[in-house]
């Protein structure tokens, strides 16, 4: 526990955190990754390269210096952050590393106003927050391991089937190189590919949604990976996998992860909304749904570029023609469709439904506003973003 004094240094540090926090968790980065090379076999470089991950560090240092006093406040974003770890393998012998790294930034950034009594504050704090992560990520490493054919980190798969879904979108079905079944998941959830790519030095990590039914996938996962440009550092390892790996090829998987499911035992009507490849985990829902409870009503609303674009147009046909209380609504937006609205979303949003949403960055700050615009509270309005959260900037209604 914190003392009085410690809680309240903390607080004080807010307006400069405010003000620095971005400069402080880049030169945090910086000075960690240049004494800890190794630590860029786990961190995204594209995240890295683009400042989202300063920039989300920055937010998570500073709404947990906000909280300091009721850090129950910050429990979602603590097991939302653990998700991410655990499908990146974090070790808990990495916290002290990161604890050294982050009050030698503070105190480079601020100088001499980082007083002793700061630094000590901040010390403290930070190892009650590295607790807190590194007893839920305890937890989910534990829970992994224990499933029946469960593993706790990484293990090599084999890419066993490469099926074009559309022009940009492949699948990938991955099979354990071992022969064993695979643990299930809950529709929604995702998993990391941890990869070499040619000319580059260490590893490379990507989250990607598992694209079918749990019920599907006790032998192979299936992934669908957009071929992002290769000239951006987003694409480095969708290309490489579009381009360079095939058939019989190996890859590191980790044990599904993530906070973004649909709840398999509810009746509550759902809604679904997707745009591009954010289609992909909204499939493990639609199809989860088809086979444990197809009398749900499920909206399937998605926007896609062109009909080029589209990936598994055939298999929402067959669902949507399969369950009795089925909706879907396809746009493209480049064929004369325009873009989901507001008025598109008031007519299609089931009333009263859990919702769902992924996709690119801009397409999903329009649509969650639209939709606390609209009157949905928060707390029916789920979405997942593969990137630092903080990005989406989202302006509350």
């Amino acid at each position: 526990m914190l003392s009085q004094e410690t809680i309240n240094i903390i607080k004080s540090t807010v307006p400069v955190l405010e003000e620095h926090g971005k400069t402080i968790t880049t030169v945090f980065y910086k000075n960690m990754l240049t004494a800890h090379p190794e630590l860029l076999n786990v961190f995204n470089h594209a995240n890295q390269s683009q400042g989202r991950q300063q920039t989300a560090l920055a937010n998570t240092v500073y709404a947990a210096a906000a909280n300091i006093d009721n850090l129950e406040a910050i429990v979602p974003a603590v097991v939302q952050i653990a998700h991410k770890h655990k499908s990146l393998g974090i070790t808990e012998d990495q916290y002290p590393i990161v604890g050294h790294h982050l009050l030698g930034a503070i105190k480079e950034v601020l100088g001499d106003a980082a007083t002793p009594e700061i630094l000590e504050a901040w010390g403290q704090a930070y190892g009650v927050i590295a607790d807190a992560f590194i007893g839920v990520e305890k937890g989910m490493y534990d829970q992994a391991e224990a499933m029946e054919n469960g593993w706790r980190t990484f293990k090599p798969f084999v890419v066993e089937k490469k099926v074009e879904e559309s022009d940009v979108i492949t699948s990938f079905y991955l099979k354990p190189v071992d022969g064993q079944k695979l643990p299930t998941y809950l529709p929604g959830q995702y998993i990391t590919v941890r990869l070499k790519v040619d000319g580059e030095e260490y590893t490379l990590n990507r989250q990607y949604s598992l694209s079918r039914a749990p019920q599907d996938s006790t032998e192979a996962y299936r992934i669908s990976v957009k071929r992002e440009d290769e000239v951006t550092p987003n694409g480095k390892v969708s290309t490489h996998l579009h381009s360079a790996v095939n058939v019989g090829d190996q890859v590191e998987v980790s044990v599904p992860a993530g906070d973004f499911y649909l709840e398999t035992d509810s009746t509550t009507p759902v809604t679904l909304i997707s745009g591009g490849v954010g289609i992909t985990p909204m499939m493990s829902m639609y199809e989860t749904i088809a086979k444990v409870s197809p009398e749900r009503h499920v909206a399937f609303l998605h926007s896609a570029r062109t009909r080029a674009h589209q990936a598994f147009n055939e298999r929402i046909e067959e669902l949507n023609a399969s369950l009795e209380n089925s909706s879907t609504a396809v746009l493209y937006s480049e064929e004369g469709d325009g873009f989901i609205t507001k008025e598109f979303l008031q007519e299609k949003v089931i009333a009263g439904s859990d919702i769902f949403v992924c996709g690119p960055t801009p397409f999903m700050q329009v649509v969650i506003n639209y939709l606390y615009e609209l009157g949905h509270p928060e707390e029916k309005v789920h979405f997942e973003f593969f990137g630092p959260k903080a990005e989406l900037e989202l302006v509350m209604a």
